[in-house]
């Protein structure tokens, strides 16, 4: 499924954005009412307030302030959380927790098929980006694939370290049966009309192969 924009991020382990992707983010973000964190953790209400402040921090530190921001986790209402996801300008599904656990909150709160046909801007950190693809793969759970969200065609391997060994083991177990795409930190796919463009290092594996994307790619 085609949104208007869409970004995939693997983690920012020093809670800034890098000056690329913030540039990327002022061209994009025109809409800056309200943006909608999404929890990977639905239970754990303390950490997702205090994600959903630092996360916020983070585009306010470029300038990049919405007049709103919250973060809809098991405390949400369903017909709360449906109204806050149809009203945002940016949805920004989070980390921290389990895929499957982030699409069963989306679910239980009637919003996925408002998520599916709203016109914001769809943003993954993490889970988030994983839960944004066609087919998921969460390698702590299981390698058997289930549906994601639908929004971008690549299954991808958050956090990708060379020097993580038995992380990058699990990515190439997953790319014995599909093209994974291995995202350090820092990196980001930024879509949009269809335009894939790439910020970092991300890679591209197959048949437990890897190889560096250096340009754009078709979606």
């Amino acid at each position: 499924m085609r949104k208007e924009f869409t970004a995939a991020f693997s983690g920012f382990p020093d809670h800034h954005f890098s000056e690329e992707i913030a540039d990327r983010l002022r061209k994009e973000l025109t809409d800056r009412k309200s943006i909608v964190f999404i929890t990977a953790c639905p239970l754990d209400y303390a950490q997702n307030d205090d994600d959903c402040d630092g996360m916020h921090e983070m585009f306010v530190e470029q300038g990049l302030a919405f007049e709103k921001h919250c973060v809809i986790d098991n405390r949400t209402e369903p017909s709360v959380a449906k109204e806050l996801v149809e009203k945002a300008g940016c949805i920004f599904l989070m980390g921290g927790g389990a895929c499957e656990d982030q699409l069963n909150l989306i679910r239980e709160k009637n919003c996925y098929e408002a998520i599916l046909n709203s016109h914001a801007a769809i943003f993954g950190v993490s889970a988030g980006s994983m839960n944004m693809a066609k087919d998921t793969v969460d390698f702590f759970d299981s390698f058997e694939p289930f549906d994601g969200l639908g929004f971008t065609d690549f299954t991808v391997s958050c956090h990708h370290d060379p020097e993580d060994k038995w992380r990058l083991e699990q990515t190439l177990r997953m790319s014995e049966d599909r093209v994974v795409y291995a995202m350090e930190d820092m990196s980001a796919f930024f879509i949009k009309d269809g335009k894939v463009d790439i910020v970092g290092n991300i890679y591209r594996v197959e048949n437990r192969e890897l190889r560096l994307l250096t340009e754009k790619v078709d979606h």
